[in-house]
């Protein structure tokens, strides 16, 4: 057993990843690191982290709360490798003005820590509870965030709470949105403003009106940051209401155009063909006129022209919102 070892042999502290901690505490059962009780607000603690960082070994787990760790540097000058501080707690701890370039700091809880002036760039905040965290003029270039927020895989694992848990999401989201457009990371900015909106919507009550209405704004628009979504429902929708056509029928020069059982396969496939011709002329609202609606074609087409002139506009919209960005 893990504690076999003794409280004068070593920490019995054991991280996600096993045992990570060799450290001796003479008469305790945690090392410094490990050590709930342990005092990390003294100055002293920023000069042990960095000698402790250079030594190569694991920082799991470190409990580093209320931590003084102002202008600590953490990155590796030396080595290809990055150090590595994992499923650690800094919460409310001080890393202003810190040096944190590359640093793994995956899994830990940063809750209202201060990161403001800190140096993040390429940091890996995976997994990272980053709620309340301070970022004012952080640097933030090409950090990993992971697919997911903190939170959102805790909604996940917890559905009874979801909705609390969601909004703790989204004000995660929105800090981290706030300062990346502060630093013009515009790019960054958009793919967070998606995520507080799909956060928000999860804390709407299921199958209401107002969550149906924002999802299919996501499935539209991507909340107006995916002009891609835009097109791609465009051609889904052209392809569907062709079908639509080839069922209900269109006029060409007094001619039916429509499916016929008895038809061969071929010649239902140049009757699909022309339909889906009027549907582009239809959604694009060019109107040649070579083509005309029939019975309740004549529904699809109106909607089909109003979805395409509304769809065209917001692509468009969209489409320079990205270029000007």
């Amino acid at each position: 057993m893990e504690l076999s070892l003794g409280i004068d042999e070593q920490c019995v502290f054991s991280g996600k990843t096993g045992r990570c901690c060799d450290e001796v505490e003479p008469g305790r059962r945690f090392c410094f690191w490990h050590d709930p009780e342990a005092d990390k607000s003294t100055a002293d603690v920023k000069v042990r982290l960095e000698k402790r960082a250079r030594t190569g070994r694991p920082m799991e787990g470190f409990l580093l709360i209320k931590a003084n760790l102002e202008g600590v540097n953490l990155v590796n000058h030396d080595g290809s490798t990055a150090y590595r501080l994992i499923h650690s707690d800094l919460s409310r701890a001080s890393l202003h003005n810190a040096h944190l370039f590359r640093l793994d700091l995956s899994g830990s809880r940063l809750f209202k820590a201060d990161l403001s002036h800190a140096n993040l760039h390429r940091a890996n905040l995976e997994g990272c509870n980053l709620l309340g965290v301070k970022l004012r003029d952080c640097s933030l270039d090409h950090i990993n965030w992971g697919d997911q927020l903190y939170q959102e895989a805790q909604a996940v694992a917890c559905p009874e709470k979801a909705v609390s848990i969601y909004e703790e999401a989204e004000e995660s989201a929105r800090n981290i949105r706030r300062q990346c457009e502060r630093l013009g990371m515009i790019s960054v900015a958009g793919d967070f403003y998606y995520r507080e909106k799909v956060y928000e919507r999860r804390q709407m009550p299921k199958y209401s009106l107002k969550r149906c209405f924002s999802w299919l704004v996501d499935v539209v628009s991507g909340y107006g940051e995916s002009p891609q979504k835009v097109i791609g429902c465009s051609l889904a929708l052209i392809l569907l209401c062709s079908f639509a056509y080839l069922c209900t029928g269109v006029l060409d020069n007094g001619a039916v155009v429509r499916f016929d059982q008895n038809q061969t396969l071929g010649e239902n496939l140049i009757y699909w063909l022309d339909c889906l011709y009027f549907s582009i002329v239809t959604f694009t609202t060019l109107g040649y006129g070579d083509l005309t609606p029939l019975g309740l074609s004549r529904v699809v087409a109106a909607f089909e022209a109003f979805s395409g002139s509304f769809s065209l506009a917001l692509f468009v919209v969209l489409f320079v919102k990205k270029i000007i960005r």
